[in-house]
């Protein structure tokens, strides 16, 4: 499949809750603020349930709906699939929208498990050879002050990598009669922390590091086991974790640690990430997105400590298309990024980044995690 600039580009996006409705403002802002070679036409947001995914076209904006997303597959008005669904229903979608000749963007995880990943980037290649694009919505690299921290990581400013540390954090689940919903739900969701907000952090650091890791040793653990169902008739079990914690190395050599939990009272969603090398270090706090904070530790000693970068700047990554400086970005704009990245690799017959090889990549490190702690946290290889 092939596009010239200046054409529309048809998308349908299968699912229409909190990832949809971010999704869905991206797609209607992300030409409007980037020269994207393609113009997306909202055609058609699919759900299961009718009724309530006729209110969401109609308040998101898009022409029409339908409730099987198979059919999607048999519409020529569709040239790309958006899946905002759980992550058991990745492989299935993805697989045969990609075997249809439609673009498709992922949510990520990429999927439940590395075998369902393997089966999906294999689909990803045979499509790739067919001009057939994809890509994994790990909208965090889209982060501008993350951006920039990769771009710094990448001109030599920290020197040679020595510590990774990353956390994300959050309390939504901290009071123990907090709900059961599908996101505890092994067969559903996967796996917990790990997988919802782990992967984020996983993603994050090979980005900004520009390096994978290559073996972890960790541990998950499950506070919480049994939770009131949303009736409030009876209990289900929890068969997910509730916080990850693990040590990995870098192939570069870097020591990393991480954490992942929904159980940090007061924390909403903070997804920190440090990096210290021989000539200097960052630091970022997504609760604090705009700001990078950067110590050089070749500069002068009597005026040493961490400085506060305010990337609002226009060559910052991605500002030149928004406000003047000093006027600051939110969540939803990472979104507006990502698609407008993924419209530009479209239309110019490039690869997507990240693909669906780096999303099962990141698989790997879950799945290695899961083994690690499975067996007394011995060291896993990735």
């Amino acid at each position: 499949m092939s596009e010239r600039p200046g054409d529309s580009i048809g998308v349908a996006m299968i699912g229409h809750a909190f990832m949809g409705a971010v999704h869905s403002h991206a797609w209607r802002s992300v030409h409007r603020f980037f020269d994207v070679p393609l113009t997306p036409r909202m055609s058609v947001l699919c759900g299961r349930d009718e009724r309530r995914t006729k209110e969401s076209a109609q308040r998101y904006g898009w022409e029409s709906v339908e409730t099987d997303w198979r059919a999607l597959l048999e519409r020529e008005d569709v040239d790309l699939v958006d899946i905002c669904t759980p992550g058991y229903t990745h492989a299935e979608i993805a697989i045969a929208a990609l075997d249809a000749g439609k673009h498709v963007l992922c949510e990520k995880p990429l999927a439940n498990s590395v075998a369902e990943a393997e089966l999906m980037a294999q689909a990803a290649r045979r499509a790739g050879e067919r001009g057939v694009r994809s890509m994994v919505a790990f909208n965090y690299r889209r982060v501008p002050a993350l951006a920039l921290a990769r771009r710094m990581v990448a001109e030599g400013r920290l020197g040679q990598l020595r510590h990774v540390r990353a956390v994300y954090l959050q309390d939504w689940l901290s009071d123990e009669n907090a709900p059961m919903s599908w996101r505890l739900r092994r067969e559903q969701a996967g796996s917990g922390a790990l997988g919802d907000i782990g992967a984020h952090i996983v993603d994050a650091t090979q980005f900004v590091t520009g390096d994978v890791l290559t073996g972890v040793t960790g541990r998950t653990e499950t506070f919480v086991g049994q939770r009131p169902l949303p009736d409030g008739e009876g209990t289900d079990e929890v068969t997910v974790d509730d916080c990850a914690v693990f040590l990995g190395r870098f192939a570069g050599g870097a020591l990393a640690t991480f954490e992942a939990t929904r159980y940090a009272l007061g924390r909403k969603n903070a997804m920190r990430i440090e990096l210290n090398g021989s000539r200097g270090s960052l630091s970022f706090d997504f609760e604090s997105m705009n700001e990078l904070w950067f110590y050089d530790g070749e500069g002068p000693t009597d005026a040493a400590g961490f400085r506060r970068i305010l990337v609002t700047e226009a060559d910052h990554p991605y500002l030149g298309a928004w406000w003047p400086p000093g006027h600051l970005l939110g969540y939803e704009h990472t979104f507006t990024h990502e698609i407008a990245d993924l419209l530009s690799a479209i239309g110019t017959g490039k690869e997507p980044q990240p693909s669906f090889a780096e999303g099962l990549r990141v698989q790997r490190v879950l799945d290695a995690v899961e083994r690690s702690s499975a067996d007394e946290s011995r060291w896993s290889a990735i």
